[in-house]
């Protein structure tokens, strides 16, 4: 069975911005053209955060630390790991501006007959 190539930072980056472009593609006007300049920012750090979770799924998310060879080593956070919080934070930041721009859809409720039933035993 033959490899599926592995994309690029970059295809990787271009398929997202497509798939959110096609998301928000019914946006009106002015709303679309914020998100289009929201949409590459949100795609960049989507498949950053993937990169980052490739990598501590490699290398975990600690690592042991000294600040030189006469301490002992301690624990640490990798910096991957701090980024990695930071940036899941700013792209769900950013993520919720997007859909925030989205036409709210009001829930549509059901009517079950409850309404009916208890008039009908006020009678």
């Amino acid at each position: 069975m033959a490899r599926k190539k592995e994309l690029t930072v970059d295809e990787r980056i271009d398929k997202e911005i497509k798939s959110l472009k096609r998301s928000y593609k019914d946006l009106p006007g002015n709303k679309k053209a914020s998100a289009d300049r929201l949409i590459p920012r949100a795609a960049y750090m989507r498949v950053t955060l993937e990169n980052y979770e490739k990598d501590m799924k490699e290398n975990g998310s600690y690592e042991m630390f000294t600040q030189s060879k006469d301490t002992p080593p301690y624990e640490r956070d990798r910096p991957v790991a701090r980024l990695y919080n930071t940036m899941n934070k700013n792209y769900q930041s950013i993520m919720k501006q997007i859909d925030d721009l989205a036409p709210k859809q009001e829930a549509k409720q059901e009517d079950d007959g409850f309404g009916d039933f208890i008039t009908s035993r006020q009678d």
